[in-house]
């Protein structure tokens, strides 16, 4: 019997009717398009933010719309994103065979998730999916910019930088495969605080210098992982966006940073937004 991951933010973290959520995708994207540089390569890999959109939805499709020339040859998506409810040693599958949006269902890629299954430290547990919202959150903005896709999901939980690079490895794959890290950056600092430690942390990010310490992104674990192998495979990440809920929809007194930055074989000349320092 089919089973199917139902949305758990449909309505809070971004509209649940499906016209009006279309009409918020692309809308962002529209934004982003304007004032992306396309990339001379496909990325390998990119790491997105994760709130509702109101905050990060502006970042985060920053960072899809560099997919736009590549759609048609994407057709693998491997998303990391951190454990927020369930805590657990390692990274889980889930279990189910499709997840649904509003926009309608993605397939599970399962002859991977079942590759995956066989390494030490990886599980299936459809409880830490099932109120995740860090993987959710991505999957709009993925079914508006390509075409038919399948996905393999994995919610990180106490995982070394070691063991998520070698999950990263074995699904690694080749052109068609896109590898997703969701992380939101530093939480609930003033603005100028945020500015300051986000700075910080993606100059890591860009040096490839892991590991990133836990608190300066929710994603840390996964964002190290993706470091780690990054260097493996002489990836070169560039900055495509960074800002905090400050600039967005959020308190200014207290923010949540984010940024989307690219991973590919050759260095892109993206900008980095208003608070790329």
């Amino acid at each position: 019997m089919r089973t199917i991951r139902q949305p758990a933010v449909a309505g809070r973290f971004y509209p649940g009717r499906a016209h009006e959520l279309q009409a918020s995708v692309d809308g962002l994207l529209a934004d982003a398009r304007r004032q992306t540089t396309p990339l001379p390569e496909c990325p390998k890999a990119l790491i997105v933010p994760h709130a509702g959109y109101i905050y990060s939805g502006p970042s985060a499709a920053r960072g899809y719309a560099l997919l736009d020339p590549f759609a048609a040859s994407i057709r693998r998506l491997v998303l990391l994103g951190p454990a927020h409810h369930v805590w657990f040693a390692g990274l889980a599958l889930p279990d189910d065979d499709a997840f649904a949006t509003p926009l309608g269902e993605v397939s599970i890629e399962r002859t991977v998730a079942d590759r995956l299954s066989a390494l030490p430290g990886v599980i299936h547990s459809d409880d830490a999916h099932a109120p995740e919202h860090s993987l959710e959150v991505q999957l709009p903005f993925l079914q508006r910019v390509l075409d038919e896709f399948t996905l393999v999901p994995l919610v990180v939980g106490d995982a070394g930088a070691e063991l998520v690079a070698s999950v990263l490895e074995e699904a690694w794959g080749g052109p068609e495969t896109l590898l997703l890290i969701s992380s939101d950056l530093s939480h609930y600092l003033s603005y100028d605080q945020a500015r300051s430690t986000d700075a910080d942390t993606i100059a890591r990010i860009l040096a490839l210098a892991w590991p990133l310490p836990d608190r300066s992104a929710c994603g840390a674990r996964g964002i190290n992982g993706l470091l780690l192998a990054a260097r493996d495979h002489n990836l070169v990440p560039t900055l495509v966006d960074a800002r905090n809920s400050g600039d967005t929809a959020g308190d200014p007194s207290r923010v949540v940073g984010y940024a989307s930055v690219s991973f590919s074989t050759h260095p892109g000349t993206t900008s980095g937004g208003d608070h790329d320092d």
